[in-house]
């Protein structure tokens, strides 16, 4: 299949609103494959190439200065060529392997094909095309339910293989895929809820409710001595972490899959901050700060599997098996009870809380309520200092947000000026993208090739979950999660929050 093909099927994922729409476009694109290009077009569907981490930032890509192809000429099967190059270059003269590489990738694209790949290599496709969404249309391509599709995804921890075997396999191929020791699971998540109490409503029926520590997700996998950590992505990194190798081995479990996180203690026992977990999490390299794991959850344990036992089961076999490496809980159908873990749990400097149905069972994404996070959610006042230009659905309109916080000291610039803290596009909708497209031009200083700058004097409602330390921003701090809740036209620029609030979140 060519890769012309696919990009026209983004664009019109991107195109289209409805769930039903992406899902038949891309329905048709997959069944239109062969067996080989199955697993390589699901990857670059969700821009995560099968070939996993590829040694190709920003910095790299945009030092590619090459005239493209006047007319559409690489299949899939040539780009899934050249990732796998760009992925395997190491040692000396890897740079200039990987700069050739992406040189010869940009010639043989045409500027369309270009702009497509370089958003795949940096995991930015932005076009709707949701996990979910590629698996509903496996399944639609393949005539195989869509239950039993995300069943084989989950247990396989791989969505390309999954896609290959409900496209090519037979339907007791694709539902005998089961739980293997050493293969990764696509891990269950959890939807929102407003506070512990409301969520305990929410369920109707008796709760697990448990501290949400901030830290990262990790999927523990044990055979004897063979031990894998994999994250939330499912990327293997063993090797970075032996002390949670050397804690699992150290279980009575075996086999056994474990769900949980990990994180970093400060010298009294309390949770560094989330930055200080991820550093270490993402080192080659061993590092004086030592990572702690805790489980929730467990899917496997001595031969037998628990996926499909609810919630009150595995947590009992779970107890069993990691004592005091169990994250903290309850089980009540008491909101009162529920709000008092919660007010417990953020006074110990952890994210808030999970309130987990005891019926449930263990699925991978999201799955109705049965699992729910309560954390406490921060709106800040901050002003737009530039807006970049949107791409896939959101091209011709300005899209990402530059925002600014006030520095009323003076600390970086003149007194009363602004101090960039983070980007955000997440929470516009379209009448607001239309909006801000008409109105920032009309503000504008100054254009340069990312962004348009405009007069720092629009105030915008942000919502954050919290901010880290940060070394690319001046004002020393980054925002985590932030999302658009609305503008304000009420609050001029000297209203909006300073810098030192958002530094007063720093732990």
């Amino acid at each position: 299949m060519m890769l012309a093909d696919l990009l026209r099927a983004t664009e019109e994922v991107a195109a289209t609103r409805e769930r039903r729409g992406k899902v038949e476009a891309l329905a048709a694109l997959l069944g239109a494959m062969t067996p080989s290009e199955i697993p390589v077009a699901v990857g670059l569907l969700l821009a995560k190439p099968r070939q996993g981490r590829l040694g190709v930032g920003w910095r790299g890509l945009g030092s590619v200065e090459t005239a493209h192809a006047a007319a559409s000429a690489l299949t899939i099967l040539d780009v899934d060529a050249a990732l796998t190059r760009l992925a395997e270059a190491s040692g000396a003269g890897s740079a200039g392997v990987r700069r050739n590489e992406l040189e010869a990738l940009a010639a043989r694209s045409t500027a369309a094909e270009w702009e497509l790949l370089t958003r795949v290599m940096l995991g930015e496709l932005r076009t709707g095309a949701l996990e979910g969404v590629v698996l509903d249309a496996v399944a639609a391509a393949a005539d195989r339910p869509a239950a039993v599709v995300r069943r084989a995804a989950m247990l396989s921890g791989d969505l390309g293989r999954t896609a290959a075997l409900a496209l090519t396999g037979t339907a007791d191929e694709l539902a005998a895929l089961g739980l293997e020791v050493g293969t990764p699971v696509l891990p269950m998540l959890a939807s929102t809820a407003g506070s512990a109490a409301d969520a305990v409503r929410t369920l109707g029926v008796a709760a697990a409710v448990e501290y949400k520590l901030d830290g990262a997700r990790i999927q523990v996998h044990r055979r004897g001595d063979d031990v894998s950590v994999y994250t939330r992505s499912l990327a293997d990194i063993t090797h970075r972490v032996p002390e949670i190798v050397e804690a699992v081995r150290a279980l009575a479990a075996d086999p056994v899959i474990l769900d949980g996180e990990t994180l970093a203690l400060d010298e009294d026992g309390g949770p560094r901050p989330f930055q200080d977990t991820m550093a270490r999490f993402g080192s080659d390299t061993a590092a004086a700060v030592v990572l702690r794991p805790w489980f929730f959850d467990v899917l496997h344990a001595d031969g037998r599997d628990l996926i499909d036992e609810p919630l009150s089961v595995r947590r009992e076999v779970l107890a069993g098996l990691v004592g005091d490496r169990m994250v903290p809980g309850i089980i009540t159908d008491d909101p009162d009870q529920a709000e008092a873990l919660s007010r417990e749990a953020l006074a110990a400097g952890h994210e808030g809380v999970m309130v987990k149905s005891v019926d449930s069972l263990y699925a991978a994404g999201r799955r109705g309520s049965s699992w729910l996070k309560v954390k406490p959610v921060l709106t800040f006042d901050l002003v737009v200092l530039a807006v970049e230009p949107g791409s896939g659905r959101r091209t011709g309109m300005l899209s990402n947000l530059h925002l600014g916080a006030r520095d009323a000291a003076g600390e970086f610039g003149p007194a009363g000026g602004f101090v960039m803290v983070g980007k955000t596009f997440k929470g516009l909708t379209d009448d607001l993208l239309r909006w801000q497209t008409a109105y920032f031009p009309e503000i504008e200083t100054h254009r340069t090739a990312s962004a348009v700058h405009v007069r720092p004097e629009t105030v915008v409602e942000i919502a954050i979950d919290g901010v880290q330390r940060s070394t690319r921003y001046p004002g020393g701090v980054a925002l985590r999660f932030a999302r658009v809740k609305g503008y304000r036209p009420d609050k001029s620029p000297a209203e909006a929050d300073d810098i030192g609030a958002l530094r007063d979140l720093l732990r």
